[in-house]
């Protein structure tokens, strides 16, 4: 199954994003597993989940780690982005589903 995974600071506040995306993607038909787990975990989840991650969002607050979270992403050959802060202040899902697919095309 194809995964599009979320890493923030400590993987709960962006829980609530989550369970927007997931409802978005299942009204689109999407089998997608959407998922958040803090940031520093992002090296094992590669190593583990790495060919069916299509794509990672960091949370706005650790936007700082964006480019030491690019060198990891870029030997799997996935997509990174920090998730748009509007979007996430909002728990828009649409939104932020549509910038991951985004990454993805």
């Amino acid at each position: 199954m194809k995964r599009i995974l979320l890493a923030c600071s400590a993987g709960m506040s962006t829980s609530l994003v989550v369970t927007k995306m997931e409802k978005e993607a299942q009204a689109r038909g999407m089998a997608l597993k959407i998922y958040a787990i803090p940031e520093q975990n992002l090296r094992d989840e590669l190593q583990d989940y790495g060919g069916e991650i299509i794509a990672v969002l960091l949370g706005p607050q650790v936007r700082f780690k964006l480019a030491e979270n690019k060198k990891l992403t870029e030997s799997y050959q996935i997509p990174i982005a920090v998730i748009d802060p509007v979007a996430y202040g909002t728990l828009n899902g649409a939104k932020v589903l549509d910038q991951a697919l985004s990454l993805v095309d």
